[in-house]
């Protein structure tokens, strides 16, 4: 009985040895499960966090385009635009600043800081109807350094016009994984991507 009870208190650290071993390895094996699903996981979770803040940039800088365009808009159905750009000479009478060059520095100044000037064109076009204006979007072209090439308008109108202003924002964006969450444009050859945001205006000129 006694040789009995030396064997089982013998073997009792055994077993209480194999049991700790058997749950470490439990626990290895699923951290390392974990750790596997995480970086599975992750790739996934992480691009869904930069899509949905690049989503609510992209609101942002779309809301305050929009604001930036109402106030310039406002400012040529005034006629305060046709009034006061009138172009800047010099002492032998030569053009050094044209309305156009006038009209895109008050929209900058209307555009709030966050979203800068260099990405920011204006166009200005009317008509005598709102049939004999467009509100169709350019073909955008680059050059070899892939600034903006396209040539914009400026043409306020006078009283009683039908004015369209338009303010166009490269918003430069993040491909994921290759996939765009945006329709973008393409700068040299997938280098630079960009959302175009597109802001417009419909007015008819007041008298003044």
């Amino acid at each position: 009985m006694d040789q009995e009870t030396h064997h089982c208190g013998r073997l009792a650290p055994q077993r209480r040895r194999a049991a700790a071993t058997r749950l470490r390895g439990l626990f290895a094996s699923t951290e390392a499960g974990a750790a596997m699903e995480f970086a599975l996981v992750a790739p996934l979770l992480f691009g869904l966090i930069l899509a949905t803040l690049q989503i609510v940039l992209v609101f942002l800088a779309q809301a305050a385009l929009e604001t930036a365009c109402e106030g310039s808009a406002r400012y040529v159905l005034t006629g305060q635009a046709q009034t006061n750009f009138q172009g800047v000479y010099n002492a032998q009478g030569a053009l050094v600043t044209t309305p156009q060059q006038q009209f895109n520095t008050y929209i900058c100044s209307q555009i709030q800081g966050f979203l800068g000037c260099g990405y920011l064109f204006g166009d200005v076009s009317s008509g005598s109807s709102y049939s004999t204006v467009s509100l169709a979007e350019p073909t955008w072209t680059f050059d070899v350094n892939g600034n903006v090439s396209n040539t914009f308008t400026y043409s306020p109108g006078s009283q009683g016009s039908i004015v369209v202003v338009r303010l166009y924002y490269f918003w430069p964006v993040i491909s994921l994984l290759g996939f765009n969450i945006t329709s973008t444009v393409d700068v040299n050859n997938n280098s630079t991507m960009f959302d175009v945001l597109i802001a417009t205006s419909v007015s008819k000129t007041e008298g003044y």
